[in-house]
């Protein structure tokens, strides 16, 4: 999950406290943070594309639905991802060489769901996934994928962020709408929803 900008002026609740001068223009006061709680809460509010990303670190197949997917660089391609440490499942893709990240379309909810779902094997259903030539766990019916090596791990908080340098790619992408995840609810995005 992306950190408050502490270098830039900002509103209660993101690092920074209004208040007013002498002259009654607003002035910017830095405190301490802010709750986790609060923090979460803001960003519930902020809707983010839905993934799925599966690596097998040596123990067998294990995978995770992942809201925080961005693309860093195109040249060299790399992105990058968020694992909290509260995730049983983080530390068995930490420790893989390479993942596949699988970009969700509104078809592909029930895959969001059942890999955010602990205490259950996403992969028992052998009919669900298969594996690329190079050993990665691969889900069947996704049509937008990434396959990266894992570059860097850094730990930042509660979390590790992991930086992907991508090896290849899968796109089909013909009438598909992407499915998107805010404040605890997934929604499709389609062509309804173009602002012009």
């Amino acid at each position: 999950m992306p950190r408050a900008d502490r270098n830039a002026p900002g509103r209660p609740g993101w690092g920074y406290q209004a208040a007013r001068t002498a002259t009654g223009t607003p002035a910017m006061a830095e405190h301490e943070g802010v709750d986790a709680e609060e923090f979460k809460s803001t960003f519930r509010h902020h809707p983010a594309g839905v993934a799925v990303v599966t690596a097998d670190d040596g123990a067998g197949p294990a995978g995770l639905t992942a809201t925080s997917v961005v693309a860093v660089s195109a040249e060299p391609a790399l992105l990058a991802f968020s694992l909290t440490s509260a995730s049983t499942t983080a530390p068995r893709v930490l420790g893989a060489r390479t993942a596949v990240v699988h970009l969700l379309g509104a078809g592909e909810v029930g895959l969001a769901r059942r890999f955010a779902t602990g205490g259950i094997d996403r992969f028992a259903d052998p009919g669900s996934w298969t594996r690329l030539p190079t050993g990665e766990p691969l889900l069947r019916e996704v049509t937008v994928w990434l396959r990266c090596r894992i570059a860097q791990r850094l730990t930042a908080g509660d979390s590790t962020l992991v930086l992907g340098e991508v090896l290849g790619t899968h796109q089909n992408t013909s009438d598909r709408c992407p499915l998107v995840y805010q404040n605890r609810t997934f929604y499709v995005l389609g062509e309804s929803a173009v602002v012009t």
